[in-house]
């Protein structure tokens, strides 16, 4: 809901504004808005216009580039459970223990990171549950040479899936809109919002129009900020591969 709060904040404050400057028009003298200061005016604004353009963008591509990271590291975390799950079937019935272990942390994992019940905290950090299963992949002993490769690959692909957790967590940790630039942004906005407010007649489709615009870009920030939580509010990444995972295990 941080996200949601942060959107509704700045939209108050671009409409403000807009609307602080149809009120500032009022109260100056005509010749501040002579040709060539509206020219000046004009100029100004489209300046910064084209430079809040820019940083938004970039700061959408960075998110979604984020997101789409998050998204392929869950994908790849479904993957390799499936994958250790076959190594360890391969194995033999000496691992039907470490394989029902497996399915009891993946259920775990998935309950903690998408969890069912309303405004219960996700929980990212990785268990150590993989180091135990870890441990008990190092106590089996193969038997031939087909036990052995399977035992050699499981013991990889847990490695693989101990980075994959580890690497989801870091980036969701560290993955966040920078307050000062967002700050610098929704002042971008503000002044922005305030010259069109200077610049248009005070009439009901014009007041209209800024707030529509208002919306706009405090919906941008929305998307932005939910973008770098993907595990958490609106644009939550989906359970489903895991949850396929989860099914296929021990079947």
């Amino acid at each position: 809901m941080h996200s949601v709060n942060v959107s509704l904040l700045v939209f108050l404050l671009v409409s403000a504004g807009a609307i602080g400057g149809i009120l500032l028009r009022r109260g100056l003298p005509d010749e501040h808005f002579s040709p060539d200061a509206k020219v000046v005016i004009s100029l100004s604004m489209g300046f910064v216009v084209t430079m809040t353009g820019l940083v938004l963008g970039m700061l959408v591509s960075s998110a979604k580039s984020s997101y789409d990271a998050q998204k392929i590291v869950v994908a790849q975390m479904s993957s390799e459970l499936i994958l250790l799950d076959r190594y360890l079937e391969k194995f033999g019935p000496e691992t039907n223990m470490i394989r029902v272990q497996l399915r009891k942390y993946v259920d775990s994992a998935v309950h903690r990171v998408w969890p069912l019940e309303a405004f219960t905290p996700v929980e990212l950090r990785p268990q150590d549950s993989v180091d135990k299963l870890e441990a008990q992949l190092e106590t089996l002993t193969p038997k031939n040479e087909s036990q052995s490769s399977a035992k050699t690959h499981a013991i990889a692909v847990l490695g693989e899936l101990k980075q994959a957790t580890w690497l989801a967590f870091i980036q969701s940790d560290s993955n966040s809109l920078s307050m000062p630039l967002l700050v610098v942004l929704v002042s971008w906005l503000v002044v922005i919002f305030i010259s069109f407010g200077l610049m248009a007649p005070p009439n009901a489709t014009v007041i209209t129009t800024l707030l529509i615009g208002a919306l706009a870009v405090s919906g941008a920030i929305l998307i932005i900020m939910e973008m770098y939580t993907p595990f958490t509010g609106i644009l939550r990444i989906s359970s489903d591969p895991m949850r396929d995972a989860l099914s296929r295990l021990n079947h």
